[in-house]
């Protein structure tokens, strides 16, 4: 049997992506683990390698097209087996007296791609239609710009950020409007080793109505490393951000590291903080994997860096194989590997945590909310015990170090409850 040719998920909040190009055209020789095509997605090109060797046949997805994850995009036939073009198949059918000739005839007209269109005859792909209801734009409203019209994410997504929704303030700290709405917007502070853009997969578990606002730490992402990398600076530089944004007022969202800057913001914001949500935080304990800082920071091939992103998750492969590649792609193409090392050296060395932060967690008189996964591999569960009794705490069974990942959908209502809670005593105070 022929080998499918799938389109796959290079990214963890991938819908859909676009082919950029193939290197074998129709009909061409191909070898296994040669280049085979190119997808480009909302933050990065991949190329995707050949899983067999043979023949290139019946390809579907054109380049420019936008195609949704799992779509199979052409076939490797092994050689000398046995080929029939597409449309002899339907034509070969319709010839059999039990096939109708409707069906005959569906056979043989082109196939649609799946949920393309609603019952109103609009056409957009499944991540535009998914960025729609997160940013509560209309479809009806937009001009589509892919194949025939087609809706597609740079189309919705275009639709509502402001010309300069990704920008930098003047210590350089990319920052974007992940969702664009009115009232108080949730600020989300990202982990080491991860950018804003790590926040996408939660997006549709949040609030609808409420703006989103994410960094990118200094050392990570598209922010370079300046000055002395430590909690302090690394909260004064996310604060510099919210002012160059306008933003006085937020509740705070952090994730591991981003976690013990979200406590220490929380401290310059005094009562603008509104909520603190803090997902695995850092600075509770002196205990952390060090051996995971470092094999993730040493590891230069899919094959070191693998195992080490596998501790992430309870589920090795809620992350997947091709987030490895993305992921050793985006270090090299932002050179963030030397700030990164930089940033671990400075917080993490030798493997310990040598800051705290429970102090402005006891301190900070609004909603707090402690999130772990019992399954945690980098930062020990544990640490959540003894904060101030007003905070509280919540534990995942069979969740690692990643709970917005592996328990969106919980961790989505738990902030939801913090951004109600916060806004009621933000308007009594």
């Amino acid at each position: 049997m022929p080998t499918e040719v799938i389109l796959p998920r290079v990214d963890m909040d991938m819908e859909s992506g676009k082919i950029g190009k193939w290197y074998i055209a129709e009909g061409g020789q191909v070898e296994k683990g040669q280049l085979l095509f190119e997808i480009e997605t909302s933050k990065a090109a991949m190329e995707i390698e050949a899983s067999a060797s043979g023949v290139l046949r019946d390809v579907t997805g054109q380049q420019g097209d936008e195609v949704a994850v799992g779509t199979v995009i052409g076939r490797i036939f092994a050689k000398d087996e046995k080929y029939t073009p597409p449309a002899k198949a339907a034509h070969a059918a319709a010839a059999k007296p039990e096939v109708s000739a409707h069906t005959a005839k569906a056979a043989a007209s082109p196939v649609a791609a799946p949920a393309d269109h609603d019952a109103h005859g609009l056409r957009a792909t499944p991540k535009a239609r998914r960025l729609a209801r997160e940013m509560g734009v209309a479809l009806a409203g937009l001009q589509g710009t892919g194949p025939r019209g087609r809706i597609q994410a740079q189309d919705v997504s275009g639709s509502s950020k402001p010309s300069a929704a990704m920008v930098k303030d003047a210590a350089g700290i990319n920052r974007e409007w992940l969702v664009k709405g009115s009232g108080m917007p949730l600020v989300l502070i990202h982990g080491f080793g991860a950018d804003l853009n790590s926040w996408r997969p939660l997006l549709g578990s949040l609030p609808p109505d409420v703006p989103v606002f994410a960094v990118d730490l200094p050392g990570h992402g598209k922010s370079p490393l300046t000055g002395v990398p430590n909690i302090d600076t690394m909260a004064d530089a996310v604060a510099g951000a919210m002012a160059g944004e306008g933003v006085s007022s937020a509740h705070l969202v952090g994730h591991s590291l981003g976690g013990a800057v979200a406590a220490a913001l929380s401290a310059r914001l005094g009562a603008g903080a509104r909520s603190l949500t803090l997902i695995a935080p850092a600075g509770l304990g002196p205990g952390i994997n060090g051996a995971f800082v470092t094999g993730f920071l040493a590891a230069s091939s899919e094959a070191a860096l693998a195992p080490w992103m596998a501790l992430l998750t309870a589920n090795a492969e809620a992350l997947g194989p091709a987030l490895v590649k993305t992921t050793l792609r985006q270090r090299k193409d932002m050179g963030g590997a030397a700030g990164q090392a930089a940033v671990a050296a400075a917080v993490f060395p030798e493997g310990t945590q040598t800051f705290s932060v429970r102090k402005h967690i006891d301190a900070f008189a609004g909603p707090t909310k402690v999130i772990f996964g019992l399954e945690d591999q980098v930062i020990p569960p544990s640490h959540a015990k003894g904060l101030a009794g007003t905070a509280g705490v919540h534990l995942f069974a069979g969740v690692g170090h990643m709970p917005q990942l592996e328990a969106r959908a919980a961790v989505g209502r738990l902030i939801a409850e913090q951004v109600a809670a916060g806004s009621r005593a933000g308007r009594n105070g």
